[in-house]
């Protein structure tokens, strides 16, 4: 058998190392820090819970990417969380039932998923975002993608792009003013996410009635212009969707830019009639997504609500977050009083435990010169 070797971690599992993981920290609280401005409060779900507890309270959402285990205590199954949403929709129906709506909540911590994919071979990811309980509102959409596009921002993000999509459309249309076969419904999502306009036109002449969905994709109002006219062939099917879109996008600042996707269906698999997703500038695939989802309460009930995830890692790794911070050496015999006093005003000190040490190798970017610090 061959050995492992010391200190090999499995497949898409990694550490972070000084600075990269002191900036993982600072961008996730400056994250916090700017939804908590606009009044989302902090849960810290753990990051283990029971099989069928973390798959059954979103609407719509499977048991897939889960890494699983038996509990030894209960022998029941337990899933290392793949997305923290569904853990804080646990939290609202049940610690927090009572809590007066719309709730506002915030999340921050690592995710794992069983299987990585060719963008993004990590299987472990940060996750850091926002979930606005007992609205599917416009208003929430518009409040979401909004704290979003700040919190971003105040991270340092610029030459950011969203993505909306409909993420239910294909199932509205379908039982509405364009119907299909049951077995035909899934073929049809399969093309459009492809955008396989021949493959579409073959699946039946139903099927082909889709068509102009491919084309109401790409830069935001040329994209509605498309869809809107699509609208009225089907004699207003879809107003309410279009108006809500229109609205979503109006308070966002010339600076972002929009684009429309009204059949995306990848990674929404549990929104419903809203869904967006986010990139930057000079990163490869999407930096979050959000949208509106149901979460199951204990009695069956559906309860509205609407949120946003971001996953920072590639950010990170760019320098996002990063700081060189004023960190000094302080040799033998240093005159304790002082440092603490530098230390008060914003210094991170390294203290020496013998003579040899060498601050500048320690990182550190000045040395305590008796009662002043010198740059190295």
């Amino acid at each position: 058998m061959t050995s492992i070797p010391s200190g090999l971690l499995p497949e898409g599992l990694s550490d972070r190392l000084p600075p990269l993981a002191e900036a993982s920290a600072r961008l996730a609280r400056r994250v916090l820090d700017t939804v908590a401005s606009h009044g989302y409060e902090r849960v810290m779900p753990p990051i283990a819970e029971f099989e069928d507890t973390l798959v059954g309270r979103l609407k719509s959402m499977k048991a897939q990417d889960l890494v699983r285990a038996i509990d030894p205590v209960s022998q029941r199954s337990l899933a290392l969380r793949p997305d923290m949403t569904a853990q804080v929709g646990r939290i609202a129906a049940t610690r927090l039932a009572a809590a007066p709506r719309p709730l506002r909540l915030s999340y921050a911590g690592p995710v794992i998923r069983l299987r990585a994919n060719q963008l993004r071979p990590e299987r472990e990811r940060f996750q850091v975002g926002a979930e606005l309980i007992g609205s599917d509102s416009v208003a929430a959409a518009v409040e979401i993608v909004n704290v979003a596009i700040e919190a971003l921002q105040a991270a340092g993000v610029t030459g950011i792009t969203i993505d909306f999509t409909l993420p239910d459309l294909i199932d509205a249309l379908a039982a509405g003013p364009l119907p299909l076969a049951p077995e035909e419904i899934e073929a049809v999502r399969t093309e459009l996410d492809a955008k396989d306009a021949g493959a579409l036109a073959a699946i039946s002449p139903a099927a082909a009635a889709y068509l102009p969905l491919i084309e109401g994709t790409g830069p935001f109002h040329a994209a509605m212009d498309r869809l809107e006219a699509l609208n009225a062939d089907l004699g207003g099917a879809i107003d309410s969707r279009i108006a809500g879109l229109r609205a979503i996008a109006k308070p966002i600042g010339w600076d972002i830019s929009l684009t429309l996707d009204p059949t995306e269906r990848h990674g929404f698999e549990y929104q419903n009639w809203f869904g967006f997703s986010i990139f930057a500038e000079g990163f490869t695939g999407e930096i979050g997504r959000g949208g509106s989802y149901a979460i199951i309460r204990a009695d069956g009930s559906e309860e509205p609500a609407m949120g946003f995830s971001l996953y920072p890692d590639p950010l990170i790794d760019a320098g996002f977050g990063g700081e060189a911070p004023r960190r000094l050496f302080l040799p033998l015999h240093h005159d304790a009083a002082r440092a603490a006093r530098l230390r008060a005003e914003g210094w991170q000190t390294v203290a020496a435990l013998t003579g040899e040490e060498n601050g500048e190798a320690l990182r550190c970017s000045h040395w305590l010169d008796g009662a002043e610090p010198r740059a190295y």
